[in-house]
């Protein structure tokens, strides 16, 4: 796809890292995580404070109104909560399905061996992680990646052990890794549009990922 013009910024971006909002048969404006609903759509790229803002401000009615050519819409109050639930089910959906592949590890010391032998392209952390358990880990990424020194560490995911334990079925879910390259950049892009609506994106394919070992010299 080409890329989308974020109708509050007016930036443009890929879709892939913006969100799409969809015009319902009666009027409500809904967010279409998955860029499948049929008619036309409207691109959102900004955070959720700015979409918060631009909502109160009456910026955005003015702004679907245009995309949509109508000024009968009904934005729920509810649309930036709607908009961060189906980003995180998207990427625990996302995560769930490379579990059920078998493209992800879990478990510290698996994990660790693997960090250890160079061979894991992306390490995500629960939000509730122990800080002493991600600094293992982290080092021992940093060992397989020959990059002792640097900052390279894993991923704090914006999501607790709970949900991703419940969204993988296995128990007690606290670290992840990826060794294959295909499956972690599914999972990144997941978790980059999350990570950017909710203002603490960590940017392009970095802190887990193969090739930032190589950016910093590894």
């Amino acid at each position: 796809m080409t890329e989308r013009k974020c109708i509050v910024s007016g930036d443009r971006a890929d879709p892939d890292m913006l969100v799409r909002l969809a015009l319902g048969p009666d009027g409500e404006v809904l967010p279409d995580i998955r860029a499948k609903a049929p008619g036309r759509g409207a691109w959102i790229g900004v955070t959720r404070a700015d979409l918060e803002t631009a909502l109160a401000k009456g910026k955005l009615r003015g702004a679907l109104a245009r995309a949509f050519k109508t000024g009968e819409l009904q934005i729920p109050d509810t649309l930036p909560d709607l908009i961060e639930t189906g980003l995180r089910k998207a990427l625990l959906d996302r995560l769930g399905l490379e579990a059920k592949a078998s493209m992800v590890l879990t478990g510290s010391e698996k994990i660790e061996v693997a960090c250890r032998k160079g061979i894991v392209n992306l390490l995500l952390h629960a939000a509730d992680a122990a800080a002493d358990g991600n600094r293992k880990l982290d080092q021992a990424l940093r060992v397989g990646r020959q990059a002792e020194g640097t900052d390279l560490a894993g991923i704090v995911l914006p999501v607790d052990r709970s949900a991703l334990s419940m969204a993988m079925g296995r128990d007690n879910v606290v670290h992840i890794a990826v060794t294959d390259s295909r499956a972690a950049s599914r999972l990144r892009a997941a978790l980059g549009r999350l990570e950017s609506y909710l203002g603490c994106a960590t940017g392009a394919p970095v802190h887990g990922e193969r090739d930032s070992a190589n950016a910093l010299g590894a």
